[in-house]
C-alpha cells in the first residue's frame, strides 16, 4: 500500500476516533447543563488556541486534519457558549438563590457530633 494512502486512511480513522470520543461529553453537557467541572479560563484559552491553530492548519493540504480541527473548533465554541449561558454570573446568582440549604452532621470529634452543621 502506498504510504500516502496509508497516512490518509490513518488520519481518517484517528479523526473519527478523536471526534467520537468527544461526542458523549457534548451530549452530556447539553442534556444536564452541568458544566461545573470546566473553567472559563480553560474554555477561553482552548478557543483562542483553536483560532491561532487555524493559521497553521490553513497552510496544510486539505485532508482529515481539517475535519478534526473544525470539529474541535465547533466543540470548544459550543462548550464556551454553554458555560457562559449556564454557568455565567447571572446563572450562578440564580442557582445559589434557588439552592436549598443542606443539613450535614459534623463528624469532626465525638463531643462535637451532636452539633448540627448547616451548609
Amino acid at each position: 500500500m502506498d504510504t500516502q494512502v496509508l497516512s490518509l486512511v490513518a488520519g481518517t480513522i484517528s479523526t473519527i476516533l478523536f471526534a467520537g470520543g468527544n461526542v458523549p461529553m457534548l451530549l452530556k453537557a447539553r442534556r444536564t447543563k452541568e458544566l461545573g467541572s470546566y473553567s472559563l479560563a480553560q474554555l477561553a484559552l482552548n478557543n483562542v488556541g483553536n483560532a491561532v491553530h487555524w493559521l497553521y492548519i490553513s497552510q496544510l493540504p486539505f485532508g482529515p486534519l481539517w475535519f478534526l480541527h473544525a470539529f474541535y473548533t465547533v466543540t470548544t465554541a459550543l462548550m464556551l457558549g454553554w458555560y457562559l449561558r449556564y454557568r455565567g454570573p447571572a446563572a450562578r446568582r440564580t442557582s445559589r438563590a434557588a439552592r436549598p440549604r443542606l443539613y450535614a452532621p459534623s463528624f469532626a470529634a465525638p463531643e462535637r457530633a451532636k452539633r448540627e452543621t448547616w451548609i
